[in-house]
């Protein structure tokens, strides 16, 4: 045992401290979410298993971590129809968490505050019936139906008005957000799971069904009793008097828009502590089950040369050396996680010189990750010949096909421009080349006609830029006299 720990001691490297540290983030965001589902106990119980089967695995268990591994098969999808509600609530989160701009809870959240607060004492001494929705960050779209938009600001008499016996709207919700009434005369979706409130009515359903499925605070006016009820989170309470409502909205409104505050650090770490130790132990069990290696493999890879930064005006002979055998040493985790189809070696051929050489492919040249080591190359040199090109200035030769008709002669054929600068090898200085055309057809040719062909290059002569100049050739011809 002291063994194995002074080997991973040993082999711990900076990346492994991060690889931790990340997931132990993804794993306290988890646990926080689900702190307050009633399924964490279900979490808990699959979370005892993941750590059985990492332990398992690291200690070696064969036929234990073979069986938990056939189980997680099915465990997968009962996560999925067990926490389909949770998972699509933090996707949801996730997919507006950038988007996020809190504010500091200031004047104008006190002042809607009291104004709801007010609205729903006046009610609640009436008895008239209300249900007021308080939209968290999560959007609510999904959950409620029908409504009508009104995107007006928040004050008693529209809400008043609103709830009025004899409003249109006065059955349904009212949807406030940001200081702002966004719709009113809303449905919302009911609650399953009545039975440990006792005898509700139907606000007090549709309330407790949009806090089983949102962040939002819903709030409640009994039209029968005249009492006031609030619902998040999953729990409906009923409230004594609007005073205590008026603490309920600013705590609300504290945890949707906190004041900035800097805490010491001991405070912070004191915060959620459980949740924090708890996921870093997981994150390092997590890693001692999955990414930590003890045995070290070594495989020989063909890999190919990349001949790169070669100047414009230098050519190679051929044939050279495309690939060479590199071997490479790690953990098989790493050969896994890395896709060896990127590897190459990269021979940069910027300061060449006249003639053969050799080249020595040295451990830099190659692409490899920080997880895997090179333990050699072979060849550990490669012979190439390069030279450089001539620039010179060959004439343009105009070939041509067929014949002209009867009724026309040539008068002569002219090429603009007449010669061409490219680059050739040096063995081919004097030998007296030219560039040839394209083959011109003259058989449908009645009057002069101007020509854009393309020259034909020799073997070893390359244009400059690697761009084909425009070559003009006109063909002058005139009518044959009786």
């Amino acid at each position: 045992m002291q063994g194995e720990i002074s080997s991973i001691l040993h082999t711990f490297r900076v990346q492994d401290l991060i690889d931790i540290l990340m997931i132990a983030v993804m794993i306290y965001g988890l646990l926080l979410w689900f702190k307050k589902t009633a399924s964490r106990f279900v979490l808990a119980g699959i979370a005892l298993l993941g750590i059985v089967y990492m332990l398992s695995r690291f200690f070696q268990l064969y036929m234990t971590a073979v069986i938990l591994q056939s189980v997680f098969a099915v465990i997968i999808f009962a996560l999925i129809v067990i926490f389909q509600e949770e998972l699509r609530r933090f996707f949801e989160r996730l997919a507006i968490w950038g988007r996020i701009r809190k504010k500091a809870y200031g004047s104008s959240e006190e002042h809607a505050a009291e104004i709801i607060a007010q609205s729903v004492r006046d009610l609640s001494r009436k008895r008239i019936g209300a249900l007021i929705v308080l939209q968290g960050e999560e959007p609510l779209e999904r959950h409620i139906q029908g409504g009508t938009r009104l995107e007006g600001i928040l004050s008693q008499p529209v809400l008043e008005s609103i709830f009025d016996p004899n409003s249109m709207g006065h059955d349904g919700a009212v949807i406030i957000d940001q200081g702002r009434i966004i719709e009113f005369g809303t449905h919302l979706p009911l609650s399953s799971n009545v039975q440990e409130f006792g005898n509700l009515g139907l606000r007090h359903t549709a309330a407790l069904g949009l806090s089983e499925r949102s962040d939002a605070l819903c709030i409640v006016v009994s039209e029968e009793r005249g009492t006031i009820s609030v619902a998040r989170d999953k729990e409906l309470r009923i409230l004594d008097n609007a005073a205590k409502l008026k603490v309920v909205l600013d705590d609300f409104y504290e945890k949707k828009m906190p004041r900035k505050k800097t805490l010491p650090f001991f405070l912070w770490f004191k915060e959620n502590l459980a949740e924090k130790v708890t996921a870093i132990l997981l994150a390092c069990l997590i890693w001692l089950g999955f990414g930590y290696q003890r045995e070290i493999v070594q495989r020989d890879l063909m890999v190919p040369i990349e001949y790169r930064n070669l100047a414009t005006e230098w050519v190679m002979d051929e044939p050279k050396i495309t690939e060479a055998k590199v071997m490479l040493k790690g953990p098989e985790q790493a050969f896994r996680l890395y896709d060896t189809a990127k590897l190459k070696i990269s021979l940069d051929m910027s300061q060449v010189k006249q003639g053969g050489q050799e080249v020595t492919l040295t451990k830099d040249m190659v692409n490899t990750p920080a997880s895997l080591s090179i333990v050699g190359i072979k060849p550990e040199r490669v012979y190439v010949t390069t030279y450089r090109l001539l620039r010179v200035s060959l004439p343009v030769e105009v070939r041509t096909t067929g014949s002209l008709p009867q009724n026309v002669t040539l008068q002569r054929i002219e090429v603009a421009p007449p010669a061409v600068n490219v680059l050739i090898s040096p063995r081919l200085r004097n030998n007296g080349i030219v560039l040839k055309t394209k083959p011109l057809d003259l058989s449908s040719i009645n009057t002069t006609t101007t020509f854009n062909p393309e020259l034909l290059l020799p073997p070893e002569v390359r244009f400059i830029g690697d761009k084909p100049p425009s070559i003009a050739v006109v063909v002058k011809v005139r009518s044959k006299t009786k």
